[in-house]
């Protein structure tokens, strides 16, 4: 249904939690459930094409930030090393002819 998207997708998944429901395999009934919870949110990812995959990336690259800069004496160094790895900035290093290609993008 994700590969689908739009209307089709929605009455796919409509279709799903109806056969979910009267599915008498315990997990697929509590599935359905926590889907129909979410539905609303789903539905809009479906047909608007949005999710929070960026923000959900970001915070996973600045959790592995957090542990490499273990042992920095202050927060203003993590702070700086974020900004440079994720703030869009790629400044001219020293004795190199061109900026060094971004790890993340």
């Amino acid at each position: 249904m994700f590969r689908v998207k739009g209307a089709r997708a929605v009455a796919l998944l409509d279709a799903w939690l109806s056969w979910a429901r009267r599915c008498r395999i315990p997990a697929f009934v509590q599935l359905a459930a926590k889907i129909a919870r979410h539905r609303a949110g789903i539905v809009w990812s479906l047909t608007q094409g949005l999710s929070n995959a960026l923000v959900e990336s970001t915070n996973t690259k600045i959790r592995l930030l957090t542990r490499i800069a273990f042992g920095f004496h202050s927060p203003q160094a993590l702070i700086g090393l974020a900004m440079l790895a994720l703030g869009g900035q790629c400044p001219d290093l020293p004795g190199r002819a061109q900026p060094h290609p971004r790890i993340w993008q």
